[in-house]
């Protein structure tokens, strides 16, 4: 009944205003530092309260978001850096959408609100959402969020807003911005070629976006103290209610309604969702008193109010549908080329591409359609680039400077040896698939050609890639008729003979693909290194939590600590970002509650654990740096019934055998595992057989399922996982210390699963098992497989404890790639032998020309399998 009342009272005091009611709010009680949320219903933050609700969006008040951590954030303004005292700084997440899905205002009365009418921006972060960071004034912001409550409220290039939060900027984040902002020049891109006002360079620029023009507020702009971004007639003003300060109600001069006026706002800051109707909406009452574009500049420098980071256009053809998918197709392999961070990737329809002034900032122009060219839009991509523009042709039929497109009928989707000239005139040897289409010089205007270039190795050594500089501007394009930019599981690739030959060449098409945006002026640098996250303690299963946490308790420090030699982990109940993670201190969160991660399911890892000790305990990381580490203090104290596993998602600090390193993208499942191994037993007395039994636990975790067991996953020895026996996607590295008559071992593992690029996964296995034989087996989850792994291993070891060699040995030659296989000793004049199996203890034995069998030591020596070579390992 109370909020009814208070609401009513809002009613008649504001009348058909939602806009005087936003704005009024967030002038009370922005200075109690809460947070301001415009958002749809469904996405309102948990604990904010609902102040206004409109057509599914709401205007919400909670507890206070701040940003302590601009890492990932890159700046727009240059030094010195400002934050107006009177401003509210805050974040706009956003969506791309195609554009003709893009909102459109139901009524031509409806007013839009243009988001970079109304705001500086400071930073963004490309992604998903794309997330830009602002500031305005109290009026601006509010105009911003009911136009977003409208559906309103427009962004440039596809843009499409889904929520608006206010945030506060703690100081060492201001400083932190100050100090970068003045260590690098601002990044500058091209506004609006007409802007409809441009102000000159003023210390109070800031507080005066959109508000210059003394004819469109009908009297001079002035500043008070309060901070507004300028003022209005008196009698404007009272008729739309503003603040306190600038229009007195008359409620203000009676104490009872001055109480009762701020108990109200109070209620409804506290009001539940379900009690709050939606308002009509009055323009009349709105914010909507702006108008026109600006231009600022600061210190003679133009700053990018549309927010935008460079931007890689892609025209893919004038079909809708199909053009959807041809640019996610290409979008994607760009995105593992390319600094994601520094640059936006759009979808250039052919309307867009006549009508908006897209090449103003457009760094590359990304061609990808078989269709003809129309004459006008051929007109515009030449334009841009003789502008100094960048294009690149990906099996287009976009050509010019006497180049012509020929088509070759017999090349056309078959898969072809590509020899390809680099800047620094080495070459690149690959396979590729063929669009079917050369390059031939015509008749008239001949070009000098660059540096790249790539032909067929055939006997008219047939033109697939040349780059072409055009005009006196910088301006040049690489044209391709290779199919660089489709992976080897695409439905073009038929054969799997096609596909082992493309997969095989898939880190060399990448290599090429970089050369080629490199050399277009694009940064493919190799991307940051993650940040360290914290670690998660978790059972594995329900009943080992109480000892674990009594475990604990004796054996941590009274800070929670627990030390080793190469690491400390501080054992806690919660985490903060003001804790600081480096590789030799972790904090261990212990709240089982607390977890959640988007890449590991403990449910789903409890399904697929059926093991009696090994894996119960698990020490969970997004981003570590290795997990061989990560067990060190505790391997040789926890009982060995509470089996520890390792699990990151990440590593920053990945090993391999000897010094090599083991690169771990997302999708790669990685784990250290602790096993202990009684000395006097059949394995205890075969240490090396571990290593074989971890390989041979991932394949049959994998072709144990069923309908999975025609996966073509293999062991290669010593310790690697292989797609047949071409390429590897996995390996095992054992680390093991002997205290007493126990040996301890940390068996790392790491497997591809999901991350296709640029090598190879299981999943794509599975990919390409379906369409080979029209199945529908499913893609196969990190977390699920681990556990499988390591239920497999359990057995394997208790079989080979109780059988010894021979209990195992059936199954490892079941999946292994070297049955029969003839190899060469020490080098290609070595000599030739054959592959036997493996001895006693797990090393390998070949066979000689004069029958006499040799045995050869993993840790000495290296197996090439693409050479078929046994080489002594280089130190």
């Amino acid at each position: 009944m109370l909020i009814t009342l208070c609401y009513l009272y809002l009613w008649a005091r504001w009348g058909r205003r939602p806009a005087a009611l936003v704005r009024a709010t967030v002038q009370r009680l922005r200075a109690s530092r809460c947070s301001f949320t415009f958002c749809g219903a469904a996405a309102r933050p948990r604990d904010a309260r609902v102040c206004l609700s409109r057509g599914g969006r709401v205007f919400c008040v909670g507890e206070s978001q701040s940003i302590d951590d601009l890492n990932k954030w890159a700046l727009f303004l240059v030094s010195p850096f400002i934050l107006e005292a009177e401003h509210i700084a805050f974040v706009t997440e956003s969506i791309w959408v195609q554009g003709e899905s893009l909102q459109r205002p139901s009524s031509s009365s409806e007013t839009i609100v243009k988001w970079s009418d109304c705001c500086l921006p400071l930073a963004y972060r490309p992604g998903d959402p794309y997330q830009l960071i602002a500031e305005a004034s109290v009026d601006d912001f509010s105009k911003l969020g009911v136009a977003f409550l409208e559906d309103r409220l427009q962004m440039a290039d596809g843009l499409v807003p889904q929520k608006i939060v206010s945030v506060h900027l703690q100081d060492c984040t201001l400083k932190a911005l100050e100090d970068q902002a003045s260590d690098q020049q601002a990044q500058t891109l091209q506004l609006n070629p007409k802007p409809s006002t441009e102000s000159k360079p003023e210390s109070d620029v800031m507080a005066c976006v959109g508000r210059e023009d003394p004819k469109v507020l009908g009297a001079e702009p002035t500043l008070g103290k309060g901070g507004a971004s300028g003022s209005e007639p008196a009698g404007d003003r009272d008729r739309e209610v503003g603040s306190v300060e600038h229009c007195p109600l008359h409620l203000s001069s009676c104490h009872e309604c001055l109480e009762l006026e701020n108990s109200t706002i109070e209620s409804v800051k506290f009001a539940s969702a379900e009690n709050i109707p939606d308002l009509p909406y009055d323009h009349s009452g709105s914010l909507e008193d702006v108008a026109g574009d600006t231009r600022l500049e600061r210190e003679g420098r133009r700053v990018n109010v549309t927010g935008k980071a460079p931007n890689i256009l892609f025209y893919v053809g004038s079909a809708p549908q199909e053009s959807l998918g041809r640019f996610q197709e290409i979008r994607s392999v760009l995105v593992d080329c390319v600094d994601a961070d520094s640059y936006t990737l759009y979808h250039l329809s052919r309307e867009s591409a006549l009508r908006d002034p897209w090449s103003d900032n457009c760094l590359l122009l990304v061609v990808a359609t078989r269709e003809a060219i129309p004459e006008d839009l051929a007109q515009k991509f030449m334009a841009y680039l003789s502008q100094g523009g960048k294009v690149l042709g990906l099996c287009s039929s976009f050509t010019f400077a006497g180049f012509q497109v020929v088509r070759k009928s017999v090349l056309e989707e078959t898969v072809q040896n590509l020899v390809f000239s680099k800047a620094d005139q080495t070459q690149v040897k690959l396979s590729v698939l063929s669009s079917g289409f050369v390059y031939e010089e015509g008749p008239g205007e001949r070009h000098s050609l660059g540096k790249l270039q790539g032909h067929l190795e055939n006997e008219d050594k047939d033109r697939l890639i040349v780059q072409v500089p055009f005009g006196e501007h910088g301006g040049e394009a690489v044209l391709c008729q290779a199919h660089l930019e489709l992976p080897p599981s695409s439905a073009a690739v038929q054969a799997p003979e096609d596909f082992d030959l493309l997969k095989s060449s898939n880190i060399r098409r990448y290599e090429v693909l970089r050369e080629i945006l490199t050399a277009l002026g694009l940064n493919c640098d190799i991307k940051r290194v993650p940040a360290l996250t914290p670690l998660y303690l978790l059972p594995g299963a329900e009943e080992i939590w109480d000892p674990l946490r009594l475990w604990l308790g004796k054996h941590a420090d009274p800070e929670g600590v627990i030390k080793s030699s190469k690491l400390s982990l501080k054992f806690l109940s919660s985490y903060t970002s003001e804790m600081e993670i480096t590789p030799s201190a972790l904090p261990v969160v212990t709240d089982v509650q607390a977890f959640s991660s988007e890449n590991f399911n403990l449910d789903i890892y409890r399904q697929n654990l059926q093991t009696k000790r090994l894996g119960k305990v698990i020490l969970f990381a997004e981003v570590a740096p290795t997990t061989m580490n990560l067990l060190d203090g505790l391997m040789f104290e926890i009982p060995q019934e509470m089996g520890l596993i390792a699990i990151a998602v990440r590593q920053t600090q990945g090993k391999g055998r000897g010094v090599n390193a083991w690169l771990s993208p997302l999708g790669c499942a990685l784990s250290t595992l602790l096993i202990s191994i009684p000395l006097r037993s059949q394995l205890g007395q075969r240490i090396p057989f571990v290593q074989h039994l971890m390989s041979l636990a991932v394949v049959e975790a994998v072709r144990s399922i069923p309908e999975y067991q025609d996966i073509n996953l293999r062991v290669k020895w010593p310790n690697d996982i292989y797609y047949s026996d071409l390429m590897k996607l996995g390996g095992v590295l054992v680390n093991s210390t002997l205290l007493g008559e126990t040996f301890y071992i940390l068996i790392g593992c790491g497997f591809n699963v999901s991350n296709s690029n640029p090598t190879i996964c299981i999943n794509d296995l599975i990919t390409e098992y379906n369409k080979q034989h029209r199945a529908e087996l499913k893609p196969l989850r990190t977390d699920g497989l681990i556990a499988r792994t390591v239920t497999v291993l359990e057995k394997l070891i208790d079989t080979f404890q109780d059988k010894g060699p021979n209990g195992v040995l059936p199954l490892y030659y079941k999946y292994w790639v070297h049955s029969g296989q003839r190899v060469h000793l020490g080098g290609l004049e070595g000599p030739e032998v054959w592959i036997v199996g493996l001895d006693d203890s797990g090393f390998l034995q070949v066979e000689e020309k004069d029958g006499k069998v040799v045995t050869v030591h993993p840790d000495g020596n290296s197996f090439d399998m693409l050479r078929n070579l046994i080489l002594p390992k280089q130190q």
